[in-house]
């Protein structure tokens, strides 16, 4: 009986830079060009192509979808050349209309952990709440309303509500939530799309000025951006919201047995983790893509969760 092989999440984090990057890279020529689809296939086939070049043997748990919606990426599918059993969770191109349409936020997220460490999210809705680190565990919850919230994280910061900034997607299923925040004086920033790094923009609101994440949005998002704070620290709970009985068959499927638990940063990420993320526009975390004759830069964001280590990697390349 062979002894299983370790995750190195050292060795492999540098790889893992190298397929946010290629994906990035492989966008940047749909940046402004109207195609959502055609900038998301490029990400993909460039992730996938680097993905199958690290030693390892992984599955995706959250990917482009079930295996007869998405022909790459999908949920269950084999990648790498052999190694050490690995889960994991990707966003080719997280912003896919921010690309069409070159708006800010648009990234390449990859987030890699031990085999079994990551929760199979259905592809459904999930309610969301994050806030970044320094807190006390349960400071605020998804059982509060809105309001109490912001009371709640303003008496934490030793700040007056006003102070406080949340991030909410603009979607009209939001406009009571947001009503309701602006009713005790705190900030919004509204986004159109990319949840993943409106959460992430809570872990540095002195870099990104946003204390708070709320709302709904995909639950695979909601396990990408737990393994961004697992790395970075803070808080994320989220709760599956279903809309009807296919959805409920969809989490049955991924061995979702209690459809009301709220899940914690820990029980979505269980174990250490590697994450990474390359911006393709420009936004408040990472910079987008810059080309000039003959050379193209980009920016990564990599961690990892064991060390706590975060690195800020320019890369500068050759570009047809």
């Amino acid at each position: 009986m062979s002894t299983p092989i370790d995750f190195n999440d050292r060795m492999l984090s540098l790889g893992l830079a190298r397929v946010a990057e290629q994906a990035a890279i492989s966008s940047a020529d749909w940046i402004g060009r109207g195609d959502e689809k055609a900038a998301d296939q490029a990400a993909v086939n460039a992730m996938r192509e680097e993905l199958n070049k690290l030693e390892i043997s992984g599955v995706v748990v959250i990917g482009e979808g079930e295996r007869d919606e998405a022909p790459m990426l999908y949920i269950g599918e084999e990648v790498g050349s052999g190694g050490p059993g690995v889960d994991i969770a990707l966003d080719p191109l997280e912003g896919t209309t921010l690309t069409a349409k070159d708006m800010p936020n648009a990234l390449t997220v990859i987030a890699m952990g031990p085999r079994g460490s990551m929760l199979h999210a259905p592809d459904v809705y999930m309610e969301k709440l994050a806030i970044g680190p320094g807190f006390a565990e349960g400071v605020v919850t998804l059982d509060m309303t809105p309001s109490e919230r912001i009371a709640a994280l303003a008496e934490a910061k030793g700040c007056r509500p006003q102070d406080i900034t949340v991030c909410i997607l603009e979607r009209p299923r939001h406009e009571e939530m947001i009503a309701e925040v602006r009713s005790t004086g705190a900030g919004i920033r509204l986004i159109t799309d990319g949840d993943v790094a409106g959460v992430m923009h809570c872990a540095e609101p002195h870099i990104t000025g946003i204390d708070m994440y709320m709302g709904s949005g995909g639950a695979p998002e909601g396990v990408l951006a737990a393994a961004a704070l697992k790395c970075m620290g803070g808080q994320i709970f989220g709760r599956l919201l279903f809309r009807n009985d296919d959805e409920r068959g969809r989490a049955t499927k991924a061995g979702i047995t209690d459809f009301d638990k709220i899940y914690t940063r820990d029980e979505m990420v269980t174990a250490d983790v590697i994450f990474a993320a390359t911006g393709v526009t420009g936004g408040s975390l990472l910079p987008g893509i810059k080309r000039e004759p003959g050379w193209v830069t980009t920016e990564t964001l990599l961690m990892r969760s064991k060390t706590g280590s975060v690195r800020r990697m320019n890369y500068r390349n050759p570009h047809k």
